[in-house]
């Protein structure tokens, strides 16, 4: 009985020793506590990232970790920790040090049932990266997005603005030079295109900065989509399509932001015009729990499961040719995502291929 024992212990050692050598030898900062946010197991990459030159086992992790968020305002790692139950990440922690410097951190935590420790049956393990150099070359990035586009504003508004009045000479002098008329045709479409880009990328580099901020309004959604459906109503019959509302009539005032509601429902109809051949677009709006509910219904290409995962992603376009045909920058549900987090909307997606597809997004009442 004591042999197979032996070797039993032998194994779980020499696991333990692969374990730890494994952690070890990675370059981004592991420790794993139990449940009581005490540390059982982390590697040379934590606590050169923690500053501290002794062991930390069996210690409290707030004793190391001061975590702050991007306010400037401290945050209590053990019931971070402890309210985990998936795994998740986050880059807006700032790490402080007792001498007055910090460093941006990465910061991953998942939970895991493996008996660490003796005071517990589960545990979390954290991944550290100090992402301080990223940061800066991210906000860099974005300062120069900002400037540009605020820059390209100007001219592409003036080359706009010459183009329809050109286009407006040539319909009122009845000059049916094709050649004219199809050059400033796509010139126009061209200049919108770049025009909405810039949009986008100012957005875009607005949310990222966190400058994006909440103007609260009283929200009319009868309203609001019925005037979606009468500016979008000439785009839907250039391409032969039917455009209406589905609207509920017990529907109330929503407090919102105005601005970033309509600009999300634009983003979704754009969308919807665009990949849809024939049929319809529907755009809806129903009550639901404290707030409403915004549906733009189509029957377009759809999108295929695996661009599903990924449609909202920055930059992101489908590989499908049907989407290649057309333009885009694949930042507009990017930017549609961002503006939903800050309303403390849910977005939500169901499409079929060569069936097409439907948007929803419940936005509460903030007020």
């Amino acid at each position: 009985m004591d042999k197979p024992i032996a070797k039993l212990d032998a194994a779980v050692a020499l696991e333990h020793e692969r374990l730890e050598s494994l952690i070890g030898s990675m370059a981004d900062g592991v420790i794993a506590v139990d449940d009581s946010i005490h540390v059982v197991i982390y590697n040379g990459a934590a606590l050169n990232i923690l500053d501290v030159n002794d062991s930390i086992k069996d210690q409290p992790l707030k004793r190391f970790l001061h975590l702050y968020d991007n306010n400037g305002q401290p945050v209590d790692i053990e019931p971070l920790v402890k309210g985990t139950v998936r795994a998740t990440s986050k880059r807006d922690y700032l790490l402080h040090y007792e001498d007055g410097s910090r460093v941006n951190l990465y910061l991953s935590i998942a939970p895991v049932h493996l008996g660490y420790g003796t005071k517990g049956d589960h545990g979390y393990v954290l991944l550290l990266r100090d992402i301080t150099h990223e940061k800066s070359l991210e906000e860099e990035r974005d300062e120069f997005i900002s400037v540009v586009s605020h820059e390209l504003r100007t001219p592409i508004a003036i080359a706009e603005g010459n183009v329809s009045n050109a286009q407006f000479i040539i319909a009122r002098d009845n000059t049916t030079n094709p050649a004219i008329v199809d050059a400033l045709k796509v010139a126009h479409e061209q200049i919108i295109f770049l025009a909405n880009m810039v949009n986008d990328l100012s957005t875009l580099s607005r949310a990222e900065r966190g400058k994006l901020t909440l103007e609260l309004a009283d929200i009319n959604p009868h309203k609001l989509v019925t005037e979606l459906v009468a500016s979008y109503s000439k785009d839907a019959e250039a391409k032969s399509l039917k455009l209406r509302s589905d609207l509920n009539p017990h529907l109330e005032i929503l407090s919102s932001s105005e601005l970033y509601v309509r600009e999300i429902l634009q983003n979704f109809i754009t969308n919807a015009l665009k990949y849809t051949e024939k049929g319809s677009v529907v755009i809806g709006a129903h009550p639901k729990d404290n707030g409403v509910e915004f549906t733009v219904t189509d029957t377009g290409i759809g999108i295929s499961k695996a661009d599903q995962e990924r449609v909202f992603d920055k930059f992101y376009r489908s590989e499908d040719y049907r989407t290649r045909a057309t333009s885009g920058t694949g930042l507009g549900l990017y930017v549609t995502i961002k503006l939903a987090r800050l309303l403390h909307a849910e977005i939500s997606l169901e499409s079929t291929l060569n069936k097409g597809s439907v948007f929803s997004i419940f936005i509460p009442n903030l007020r």
